[in-house]
């Protein structure tokens, strides 16, 4: 499986990946002039010392390169990952890299994330962001076809500023942005995607940006089986 479908219309595909478990045991090793060959007992002891005592390193020679369509709402908070980490130590080096689709160049139709009549959430009773219960039926459908009509203004709007000549890089300001679904290709080390994981698997992460988590743990936990798994319950350890 190299692609799971996420939300209405979104997906992460597995675009490649370099490396494996036993790419993080030699890198470590090499400070010993050691290789292994194969990947034993010892090896996954390794593993486990490097990840519990914070020697995260060996973890950034393993990189992973997917390919995302989600709504821009869930693509801005996962840029923050690349903004904002410093995995070398300190050093402010990071191993991720981010590209993404323009409206500036292109004009593809338009794709919105509409959230079914029964996937509206109330807001939290105790919180200032988050959510809380789902919203009823009646509440839903009101809202959906909302959205749906409102989506539709924008795009009429939108297709009659480019054919009154208007350059697509400002005829784009009609559309609503925040549901609107964006493309991109994000290479990261497996540290990195590891720290992603932990966070945006919590309970209290948005939902949506949790299904796409769950997506990258699925494509990535069969590559790196023993890495992912200490990592995964290694998360006070890791730096950003």
């Amino acid at each position: 499986m190299s692609m799971i479908e996420v939300l209405d219309k979104g997906y992460v595909r597995l675009v490649n990946h370099m490396g494996s478990d036993l790419t993080v045991v030699n890198a470590a090793r090499v400070s010993y002039a050691k290789e292994s060959k194969e990947l034993n007992d010892k090896d996954i002891r390794l593993i486990k010392f490097l990840a519990r005592e914070g020697h995260t390193s060996p973890f950034r020679h393993v990189i992973m390169q997917f390919e995302i369509y989600a709504p821009l709402m869930v693509a801005r908070q996962w840029w923050k990952y690349v903004i904002g980490s410093a995995h070398a130590e300190g050093t402010g080096d990071s191993l991720e890299a981010w590209n993404e689709s323009s409206r500036r160049y292109i004009t593809e139709e338009p794709t919105f994330y509409i959230p079914g009549e029964q996937q509206w959430r109330s807001k939290p009773e105790n919180s200032k962001q988050g959510s809380g219960a789902a919203l009823g039926n009646e509440a839903g459908q009101k809202l959906t076809k909302e959205l749906i009509d409102y989506i539709e203004l924008g795009v009429q709007k939108y297709e009659a500023a480019l054919q009154d000549g208007v350059c697509a890089e400002q005829a784009r300001l009609f559309l609503p942005s925040y549901g609107m679904y964006v493309r991109w290709y994000w290479t990261a080390s497996l540290q990195a995607v590891c720290h992603f994981l932990n966070q945006r698997l919590e309970h209290d992460a948005q939902k949506e940006i949790q299904d796409y988590a769950k997506a990258i743990l699925e494509l990535s936990k069969p590559l790196y089986p023993v890495s992912v798994e200490e990592l995964m319950v290694r998360s006070e350890t890791l730096e950003v």
